[in-house]
């Protein structure tokens, strides 16, 4: 895995910070009652492509969620090049994930606390 430059990393967050924005306007008509978190921006190194990760909510399922993102993207894609145009020269097209870490984390805790309930007994 090759680390990412200081342009791909600040370019990253300015992309995280505004579609944060836009995913608290209007990420509510998207998905009712479900609240959409940027967690990670990786970008290519040719700043062409933008993985985003999220995170959501209160939602049923991650990947239903993720699903209307998806397909939502190029309208997405639009605002987020109505915010940055003055900062690229174009708009990097966008890849959505869902960014399971906090699942992953939750899981080991429960795992390192059976462990340690065994070791009680």
């Amino acid at each position: 895995m090759t680390t990412e430059s200081k342009r791909q990393q600040k370019f990253g967050k300015i992309i995280q910070q505004d579609l944060g924005d836009i995913f608290l306007r209007e990420g509510g008509s998207w998905l009712p009652g479900v609240m959409i978190t940027v967690t990670n921006v990786r970008v290519t190194s040719d700043l062409g492509i933008a993985r985003v990760y999220l995170s959501f909510l209160s939602a049923k399922s991650s990947q239903e969620a993720i699903d209307q993102i998806r397909s939502r993207t190029s309208e997405i894609r639009y605002k987020l090049g109505n915010k940055i145009k003055n900062q690229a020269k174009s708009v990097p097209n966008l890849e959505f994930f869902v960014d399971d870490s906090q699942e992953y984390r939750e899981h080991i805790d429960k795992l390192f606390g059976e462990i340690n309930k065994d070791k009680e007994d």
